[in-house]
């Protein structure tokens, strides 16, 4: 099986990198720690997004190719349950 491509998420994880790189520096000029905790909330939530958005390619695509073979799916419903445990 291809696996589908997620190259439209690039530059949502570079700005996210930029991001955590910034609040390496805060944290470097001991800044308030209400302003680093903003950046930090603002990452978790872009990284979030970029989950969601990679999930959502998941199942439309992998997901919807194993439904050939009802054991393939549940390989892929338990694949998908073990990460959203994580």
């Amino acid at each position: 099986m291809k696996h589908p491509c997620h190259s439209e998420q690039l530059p949502s994880v570079k700005r996210i990198e930029g991001q955590i790189r910034g609040i390496t520096k805060m944290i470097e000029e001991e800044k308030y720690c209400i302003d680093i905790l903003n950046q930090i909330k603002a990452a978790k939530n872009a990284l979030t997004t970029v989950e969601g958005k990679v999930l959502k390619t998941h199942l439309k695509m992998c997901v919807k190719d194993a439904l050939v073979s009802e054991e393939k799916f549940d390989e892929k419903v338990e694949e998908i349950l073990k990460i959203l445990k994580r």
